[in-house]
């Protein structure tokens, strides 16, 4: 499905020359973003917005990868014939009015589904935004960018059986400068399906972590067994809509999806090695760790602060989600305490205070990482405080994956960062540097346990060795 996200030529049916349609605002994003051909397809006029239309797929003199679908419901079909005389490959249907609306859009996909297989084509949707590369700039988005954001190239993968949904987590990612591999909003499904893109993905170089929001499967026992084959190579964290009986209904009207019971899903996704989200932070706060960070292989945790309230707080939050925050053994203590201030406390939480200096936490981390007693870090650094210079995140994360790299199990460090301007700086800083940080100690206590579920399903399946050996190549 390669030719989905990296085309050389796009056509894009129903082109528009009014501001404010979908074939408009769709046919510009691609214009500004995508690096390959584009072929507007509009019978009534010869130019859109300065590209030559053609009047039908077939009247293009070149071969057309994908084609981009934005006609009314039933004039779809008539599309799809016309791309699969012309040997496209791949369909994107935006247009809706298909099995979301009832039995007779049901058959209307049914009718469009039989098209494509006819043809050999493979489908993305009906219903539905389509997909988002920032590597090769293929974007069927129809929201213009002065109202939708774009978030730069990255590690993480995302589908999304709602467009709309997925539309509002792309521009909160780009907000956050959070970067994508490849989103593809799905809809329907009548054709590619969750299957399909877990098999492509599974093997994308580009991608680290696969986030689904799922309203519904069709086929569980096919869905299970992708998904099995998928995390002991890639982590899935996926954000399950439905779980109670009116979300199940609203499903069913949105996209046509049977929700199905909830309890069925979970029990599927632990079997399987699924990281659940119950949230769009959840989703990506833990998808961001798992991108950046090893998985931990083990559940104990050590709390490095300089702030001894939020140390209290963040040893809460861990132990409510079934962490361990060990007690330091004496040796341990012992070596802390010479590295560290008089007023310090050298016990879990290590507290270094508001008067530390960049030294205080380097040399505590080392001595935590080396310890043999924990398994991941909660690191509160509190750029504010007078003895942190702006050295701090290089040196500190230069410690970090230098000691790494002697560990038998490399230990996740995981951050929290919570202030105004000058913290989110530095912050910012931390990330791109590869700790991933949140604003409190509770998102960063779910992201640590995301890196804890993820290495002992990893452990559990024999591959920890092999994923932590392909991390770091």
């Amino acid at each position: 499905m390669d030719y989905f996200f990296f085309p050389k030529s796009v056509a894009v049916v129903g082109a528009s020359r009014t501001p404010g349609k979908v074939g408009y605002e769709l046919l510009r994003n691609l214009i500004e973003f995508y690096k390959g051909t584009i072929y507007p397809v509009n019978p009534a006029t010869d130019e859109v917005l300065g590209l030559k239309a053609y009047p039908s797929i077939k009247a293009i003199p070149d071969k057309v990868d994908v084609a981009v679908i934005s006609v009314p419901a039933d004039k779809v079909a008539e599309a799809a014939v016309d791309a699969g005389e012309a040997g496209v490959k791949g369909l994107i249907v935006i247009s809706g009015g298909f099995k979301e609306v009832g039995p007779e859009g049901a058959e209307r996909e049914r009718k469009l589904v039989e098209v494509v297989r006819k043809y050999g084509m493979r489908l993305i949707g009906p219903n539905c935004v389509g997909v988002y590369v920032p590597k090769s700039g293929m974007n069927t988005l129809f929201l213009p960018r002065t109202r939708q954001g774009f978030p730069p190239d990255g590690r993480i993968a995302f589908i999304s059986q709602s467009g709309a949904f997925g539309s509002a987590v792309l521009d909160w990612a780009a907000l956050r400068g959070l970067g994508i591999s490849k989103f593809v909003s799905y809809g329907n499904k009548a054709d590619v399906d969750d299957d399909d893109l877990l098999e492509y993905l599974r093997d994308d170089p580009d991608t680290k972590v696969i986030t689904m929001y799922v309203e519904g499967v069709e086929d569980g026992k096919a869905f299970l067994k992708s998904l099995k084959e998928t995390t002991p190579v890639k982590p899935v964290v996926i954000l399950k809509s439905g779980r109670t009986e009116a979300g199940a209904r609203a499903a069913s009207s949105h996209t046509g999806a049977l929700a199905g019971q909830d309890v069925i899903y979970d029990a599927a996704f632990k079997q399987s090695g699924v990281i659940r989200a119950y949230g769009m932070e959840e989703l990506f706060d833990m998808g961001l760790a798992l991108a950046f960070q090893p998985p931990a292989a083990g559940d104990r945790v050590a709390v490095l602060t300089a702030g001894g309230g939020s140390g209290v707080m963040a040893t809460d939050a861990l132990s409510d989600l079934g962490l361990k925050v060990p007690k330091l053994s004496d040796d341990t203590v012992s070596k802390l305490r010479r590295v560290l201030l008089p007023i310090a406390s050298p016990y879990n939480p290590v507290d270094v205070t508001g008067s530390a200096r960049d030294e205080h936490f380097l040399e505590s981390v080392e001595i935590l990482m080396r310890s043999g007693e924990v398994d991941a870090i909660l690191w509160l650094p509190y750029y504010i405080i007078p003895g942190v210079t702006e050295k701090l995140n290089v040196e500190f994360v230069k410690r970090v994956n230098s000691i790494n790299k002697e560990l038998p199990h490399p230990i996740p460090v995981v951050g929290v960062a919570t202030g105004g301007q000058y913290t989110s700086k530095y912050s910012a800083e931390a990330e791109s540097l590869g700790i991933p940080m949140y604003i409190s100690p509770e998102r960063a206590a779910k992201a640590v346990k995301a890196l804890v579920s993820y290495g002992k399903w990893l452990i559990k399946s024999g591959t920890y060795e092999e994923y932590i050996r392909r991390f770091y190549s």
